[in-house]
């Protein structure tokens, strides 16, 4: 990869990433995580050049990009695969069988925890608590929730990824883009599929029906009146009766 960009990839980059430091007219400074993903949808990792270009654009040090890029775990400091595969090992998702999932594909592919297939197709890592325990065990694929897998059907998920067949998740988008298409999606661009498919299934509605079934509502409590305002003229203390006869 070039340490620049060309002059006309680097025109296009500069004007998304000024669409993007628009939205925070008061805090340009703010745009830096969205351009970060800018960066990525370009790269596929948040490169030296385009730290370089954020760092222009915000007058920010390199430094400073650098440790934003460096504090957050979406951030990749090399190249990731066109596909990030996700395997939820937290408490939930592990005793459910998220580790057993691990084992299996970390094996099938060859590859371990934050390790690129050497095809460049799939980056493996070991999530944290995906939110959505109620269809333990989670894989994410490119943020995309694949609920309820076992070792089989996550090893068959891998491979139509690298087959280049189309992967399809339980809910969300129709179909699974690749990490640089999302990454576009998550600097805040859209790509057309925000309406695409439930956000919520059957595990995440039930509750909610049968708490309306029942008339189940949350405490509610009012807040009390705030108390009156004091000044010094009623906070002082008043003359005793024995005072005022003297």
């Amino acid at each position: 990869m070039s340490e620049r960009y060309s002059p006309e990839d680097y025109a296009r980059i500069r004007r998304d990433a000024e669409t993007i430091v628009a939205r925070y007219p008061e805090f340009r400074r703010s745009a830096l995580g969205p351009m970060l993903h800018l960066v990525q949808s370009e790269d596929g990792f948040v490169s030296p050049r385009g730290v370089a270009l954020c760092a222009e654009v915000l007058g920010l040090s390199r430094a400073e990009v650098s440790a934003v890029a460096t504090f957050y775990s979406q951030y990749r400091r090399h190249p990731n695969g066109e596909y990030n595969v996700g395997v939820c090992v937290n408490p939930l998702c592990g005793v459910m069988g998220g580790e057993m999932i691990w084992d299996a594909v970390s094996r099938h592919l060859g590859i371990g925890h934050d390790e690129t297939t050497e095809d460049g197709r799939i980056t493996l890592e070991k999530l944290e608590c995906n939110a959505a325990c109620d269809y333990a065990p989670v894989v994410m694929v490119n943020w995309e929730f694949f609920d309820n897998q076992t070792p089989d059907s996550t090893i068959d998920i891998v491979d139509d990824i690298r087959d280049g067949v189309d992967i399809h998740p339980t809910r969300g988008a129709d179909k699974v883009d690749t990490f640089k298409e999302v990454s576009r999606v998550l600097a805040g661009f859209e790509d057309g599929h925000a309406d695409e498919g439930p956000s919520a299934g059957e595990p995440s509605l039930l509750g909610l029906r049968i708490a309306a079934a029942n008339d189940w509502r949350a405490p509610y409590e009012e807040s009390p009146a705030p108390a009156p305002a004091t000044t010094a003229a009623t906070t002082s203390k008043s003359p005793s009766a024995k005072e005022e006869s003297k």
